[in-house]
């Protein structure tokens, strides 16, 4: 990419730094968002969200286990304190994933059932649902960015050309942030569809 126009600008070389920040989060929240989406194949990312009741304090599952996919329709979850197994299993069951996982006194087997066309058809809804969402936080970003920009005309800080070209930029900046998730949306979409 070109040199960016309002890194040239005082006013604006830290808004801009700021903004592509916050775009690029989001974006990794939408990336996170889909990779934790079940798709009928086995991903310990899956499991991403699990929280599981450890030593008193509610803890991420895989801060308490070593998670692994050794078939396309199983994840094992291995603790790294036997004790833990209980309350592991547990998690996962009670997770809202719709899964059923079996402990076997070393490991928790989580085995992924196929999904029904229909359910596929409900996923590919729900990442739609989430795409939208993720659009929306980068628009507001961008919204937020145009608001300091115009502020900075107001307060003259900076020209009117200068105004416009980062308003462009912006604009631009806020495009290739959505294309890049729509992109994620539509590959996991295949992925979701796609039967097995």
């Amino acid at each position: 990419m070109a040199q960016s126009v309002m890194a040239t600008i005082p006013a604006l070389r830290e808004l801009q730094g700021q903004l592509k920040i916050r775009m690029d989060k989001a974006v990794e929240a939408f990336r996170k968002e889909m990779s934790a989406t079940r798709t009928g194949r086995a991903s310990v990312h899956m499991l991403d969200g699990v929280v599981v009741d450890a030593y008193g304090s509610n803890m991420p599952l895989n801060q308490v286990a070593q998670l692994n996919a050794p078939e396309p329709q199983l994840i094992m979850v291995t603790p790294f304190d036997p004790t833990l197994l209980p309350s592991i299993e547990k998690a996962i069951r009670s997770g809202d994933l719709g899964l059923n996982p079996m402990n076997d006194g070393k490991v928790v087997r989580v085995p992924i059932p196929s999904m029904t066309e229909e359910r596929r058809k409900e996923m590919a809804k729900h990442l739609h649902k989430i795409l939208e969402e993720h659009r929306t936080a980068v628009r507001n970003i961008r919204r937020d960015g145009n608001d300091a920009i115009k502020k900075a005309m107001k307060d003259k800080k900076i020209s009117e050309d200068e105004e416009k070209r980062s308003l462009d930029e912006i604009q631009k900046l806020t495009d290739e942030e959505i294309r890049k998730m729509e992109e994620m949306s539509q590959t996991k979409e295949k992925e979701v569809l796609e039967l097995k």
